[in-house]
């Protein structure tokens, strides 16, 4: 059955865009079919994942974007959410060099927090694909030095919101995960 259970009221206009930092996980670290404890209220709400140690963090400023696009089609049937995530990192470093060599090797499952202290799981089920790294020296002297990655998921649903407000309510939903800044 495909029927709405729900309507929406206007909403206040209290929160704002952005995102503050990204956690990434190895794909294969939970199994996205018995890992995962949902909320028993909100259905798509995450209230804990079991299986991962680790979650690696990068912290974010200025222009970062997470966007999702539901698209359905009548003729064929199907309906799937397509996931991108730009993020820009300053200061090119070798450390970062091999991070970025390794994030587009594998297809990690992505942890998106919002200045709004949400937090989203991308690329729950398939991982998210870095389909594009762009390590530049800029032109003039304050231009960027850096990194733009764009990561792109396909999955079936929005990324699902994780019950938490911290980043301790984060690694202790994670099952007690070490969180790795450096």
């Amino acid at each position: 059955m495909c029927d709405l259970a729900n309507g929406r009221l206007e909403v206040c206009k209290d929160a704002v865009g952005g995102l503050d930092a990204v956690y990434f996980i190895n794909f294969g670290d939970y199994n996205p079919e018995t890992g995962i404890t949902y909320d028993g209220v909100n259905g798509d709400v995450i209230d804990a994942v079991s299986g991962v140690s680790t979650l690696y963090k990068y912290e974010l400023k200025g222009t970062n974007t997470f966007d999702q696009v539901f698209n359905s089609s009548r003729e064929n049937g199907t309906a799937f959410v397509e996931q991108t995530l730009t993020m820009t990192l300053k200061k090119q470093d070798a450390t970062t060099h091999k991070s970025v060599k390794m994030l587009a090797y594998g297809r990690p499952n992505i942890i998106i927090r919002n200045r709004n202290n949400q937090y989203f799981l991308a690329g729950f089920e398939h991982g998210m694909e870095l389909t594009t790294a762009n390590a530049s020296n800029g032109t003039a002297m304050g231009d960027l030095n850096g990194y733009t990655l764009t990561f792109v998921g396909m999955e079936k649903i929005y990324a699902n919101l994780i019950d938490v407000t911290t980043e301790s309510a984060l690694a202790t939903a994670f099952g007690g995960a070490t969180i790795v800044t450096s």
